[in-house]
């Protein structure tokens, strides 16, 4: 098990690395002017090395590269020019993250259990009208896209109903169910779109366990089917479930942009797209590097967490 950590570790810190070049390149390769971008049109050539030097655009790409590297260890960007002029990008990054981190959360609450149920249901209900309900739902849902699902719920529930709220950011010092009530209606977005494809995964595990032997001896045994779903089949179906939102985590961090602007909330993502059309490359360079180390962290726990559940996984997974 500890090899098998240590050579996912490995492969993380890989990839990590491969995105510090890109991330090292952006301003070099941008079309025009960084410095200007920044500073403005009229600003001074004296300005234009001011900021030319902040950003360290006169250093070699190998000394960027090591700037950059120092930090992300450090967690120590220096300070924002254009999206929150002279605020450390960290608190800047930071305050984005937790209102992603709030988000998403409940987006899970909500999505996971609900898909999940609906996806072992209609695995046991298999071939029957109510597997095809679901799966077709599903099906439904996942063709529109975040943002649409969010004009659409802001039409028919935020419009008509006061307890529903247009704007998802909750005033300062709110309590949690305040909070909560402004984030209801991007959560509801986030399940309409991902509940028919977890659905769909967990039915697809589920079928595939309830047809290996190990579910068919348990059956004989005399074992009732909620201890056979208990005991064996949910274990093992939930398996590609798990990957699936491993994989999907960092989307929902950074990916989320179109509905965050419909809600007009201050998440990572919302933040990021800031970052590019301001070009504030240290705030952009922090949101991106974020948002990277979620998804290799989440990819990881994913991964951890299908070999607890299978040791044969490890297998799979790279264990020798």
């Amino acid at each position: 098990m500890l090899k098998f950590i240590a050579r996912r570790l490995v492969l993380a810190l890989i990839t990590l690395a491969i995105l510090l070049v890109i991330v090292t390149l952006i301003p070099n390769i941008a079309p025009g002017d960084p410095a200007r971008k920044i500073a403005g049109g009229t600003a001074t050539p004296e300005r234009l090395a001011e900021v030319t030097e902040s950003l360290g655009l006169d250093d070699s790409i190998a000394t960027q590269l090591s700037d950059l590297s120092i930090s992300l260890v450090t967690l120590d960007f220096g300070d924002s020019f254009s999206v929150a002029a002279g605020e450390p990008v960290m608190s800047i990054v930071g305050d984005a993250l937790w209102n992603s981190a709030k988000l998403v959360g409940l987006s899970l609450v909500m999505m996971v259990p609900i898909a999940i149920v609906a996806g072992l249901v209609a695995a046991y209900k298999k071939d029957t009208i109510l597997d095809r309900m679901i799966v077709n739902t599903g099906l439904a849902f996942s063709s529109i896209p975040d943002f649409v699902a969010g004009v659409f719920l802001l039409a028919f529930l935020a419009v008509p109903f006061e307890f529903f709220k247009v704007q998802a950011n909750a005033p300062p010092g709110a309590s949690v169910f305040v909070t909560i009530q402004h984030l209801l209606l991007p959560a509801i977005a986030v399940l309409m779109v991902y509940f028919g494809y977890i659905a769909r995964i967990t039915r697809a595990g589920t079928i595939t366990s309830l047809d290996a032997d190990y579910t068919r001896t348990a059956f004989m045994r005399g074992l009732t089917t909620r201890a056979v779903f208990r005991r064996h089949v949910a274990r093992n179906a939930l398996q590609p479930t798990v990957a699936v939102l491993g994989t999907q985590l960092g989307y929902l961090f950074g990916g989320m942009v179109a509905l965050e602007i419909v809600f007009q909330y201050s998440g990572l993502g919302n933040l990021i797209i800031r970052a590019v059309d301001r070009a504030d490359y240290p705030v952009l360079r922090a949101g991106v590097l974020t948002v990277a180390v979620i998804y290799m962290l989440a990819t990881l726990g994913a991964d951890l967490l299908i070999a607890w559940m299978n040791p044969r996984a490890r297998v799979a997974l790279g264990e020798d």
